[in-house]
């Protein structure tokens, strides 16, 4: 008998034939809902292998109803959406996607850092509300990118990615990461900083570091009294990273000068939330990896994953 996977939320064909070849597979068939907490307590008793997302929780509660399962799959880079402790304690090998949206991941966040520091948005919603009025020299001004001090926190394989960005514009850059890299700082030409020497000198901060209990709000009110009135945050990690209540009242009492956000500590994140009502705001829906060909290549390598590791051969990417 071919073994069970059950899939989280609708992927595209091309993965569903993939898996299909190997294994008897049933599926979440929404794409832009969850899978109900009780849905998937249901189904995991019956799987050896389980593709999931970021959005899905995997915790003690849900693994210790998973008696047969063997393989957990998570379509993402981070996984802090799964107990990987109890995961391990009970045999139970757990994998990501790393490597795969880098690039993508890179590219968004300059794409936002730069939206952000030349009010992007609030100019073209002004244009399209019939709002341009005469040109005046003080309009929608915002902060030069070319030649500024960029803060990196967290220098892993998209921070990296960022330094190259940041080196075409001719960026003064600083870093931050738990531990010093002297080989990329040599090959880059780039500084190492503490954390509050990074916040007190760079004009933009890009949170670039997964997601722990020893980085929950590492930016908080503290930090953000740190950084420079004329300053930008840009967080494409983890929303748990900034304190947002923090964030609100820095950014509203105008402490720093805009924030660039695609995720949040409740994703989605509530359509009345304070952040959402600022105009120093950019904000995204967690699409740093959203491109077609990432989207894709990340399917496929969790599918592989799953594969792979029911085969006997081990996974392909391990957590």
């Amino acid at each position: 008998m071919k073994n069970k996977v059950y899939i989280t939320r609708k992927l595209p064909d091309e993965i569903l034939h993939k898996l299909a070849v190997h294994f008897e597979i049933s599926m979440w068939k929404e794409e832009f809902i969850p899978v109900p907490r009780e849905v998937l307590m249901k189904e995991i008793e019956f799987v050896d292998g389980l593709f999931c997302l970021l959005t899905d929780m995997i915790d003690e509660e849900l693994l210790k109803h998973g008696k047969n399962l063997k393989i957990i799959s998570n379509m993402a880079v981070g996984y802090n959406n799964i107990d990987i402790e109890f995961a391990v304690q009970q045999g139970i090998m757990v994998t990501n996607t790393p490597g795969v949206l880098t690039e993508t991941t890179a590219d968004l966040t300059f794409a936002l850092l730069m939206a952000t520091a030349r009010n992007i948005f609030p100019a073209d919603a002004a244009l399209r509300n019939g709002e341009w009025g005469a040109w005046a020299p003080m309009q929608f001004v915002g902060r030069d990118i070319y030649g500024a001090t960029i803060g990196i926190v967290g220098l892993g394989r998209i921070g990296q990615a960022l330094v190259k960005r940041a080196k075409g514009f001719n960026m003064n850059i600083l870093y931050y990461n738990r531990t010093r890299k002297r080989a990329i700082e040599e090959e880059f030409e780039i500084e190492y900083a503490e954390l509050h020497t990074l916040l007190q000198q760079s004009d933009f901060v890009c949170l670039m570091l997964p997601y722990s209990p020893e980085t929950h709000h590492l930016i908080g009110k503290k930090e953000l009294s740190l950084m420079k009135k004329e300053s930008i945050l840009i967080n494409t990690a983890r929303g748990g990273i900034v304190d947002e209540a923090a964030l609100y009242e820095a950014l509203k009492n105008k402490e720093i000068w805009a924030a660039g956000l695609d995720v949040f500590e409740e994703e989605p994140i509530p359509i009345n939330h304070p952040l959402l009502t600022l105009n120093n705001v950019v904000t995204l829906p967690h699409i740093g990896s959203a491109s077609i060909k990432t989207r894709l290549n990340m399917a496929h390598l969790a599918a592989d994953n799953i594969i792979e590791a029911l085969k006997g051969n081990g996974p392909i990417t391990p957590i």
